[in-house]
């Protein structure tokens, strides 16, 4: 078994995964554009880390990154 195969029977399994990883990246995106502070680094840095390093990026943006609202 390759792993395309693999991957093609268990895609039930991982479309919850897919959908909750771009939904994830998106509502992380649009926070960065709409937000103007940030604890660290700006808001280009933000959307690099929230795009490129998928799953914990986005993450690591609401838990580190998010500045306070006001």
């Amino acid at each position: 078994m390759n792993n395309s195969e693999l991957f093609f029977n268990n895609l039930p399994l991982f479309i919850p995964l897919i959908l909750l990883n771009i939904g994830l990246m998106i509502t992380a995106v649009i926070h960065v554009l709409k937000h103007p502070k940030y604890r660290f680094g700006n808001q280009v840095f933000w959307l690099i880390v929230v795009v490129f390093f998928q799953f914990f990026g986005p993450v690591l943006y609401f838990v580190f990154g998010k500045g306070d609202e006001e």
